[in-house]
């Protein structure tokens, strides 16, 4: 699922000019850093969508790894507030991670 949405978002991004790969990472525990750096270390834009809080995530799971390696690159987190979040049906509380959502942080992050 999160690789055919990352691939929607991908596609959505290019009719944009907007250049992306899309890597799965489906735990950070192993990390394929390798696979990560890889892609991180070119000139496309990175984000790292995440279903869950950004703080000990994937997010800081990339930005260490790319401290470490020594990749200047920016990375935008795009996830759940750190913090204890309203009840509700799981489709509203990761409307930040729709589609819409995720391209428009995007393209307003470039």
């Amino acid at each position: 699922m999160a690789v055919r949405l990352g691939s929607e978002r991908a596609e959505r991004l290019a009719a944009d000019n907007v250049d992306v790969a899309v890597v799965r990472a489906p735990t950070v525990k192993p990390f394929d850093a390798e696979t990560v750096l890889r892609e991180i270390d070119t000139d496309r834009f990175a984000l790292t969508p995440e279903n869950h809080a950004v703080r000990g995530g994937l997010f800081e799971t990339v930005a260490s790894h790319i401290v470490r390696a020594g990749v200047g690159r920016h990375v935008t987190p795009i996830g759940l507030p750190d913090r204890f979040l309203d009840a509700g049906a799981l489709p509203a509380l990761l409307d930040g991670l729709s589609t819409d959502s995720v391209v428009q942080t995007a393209l307003d992050s470039l």
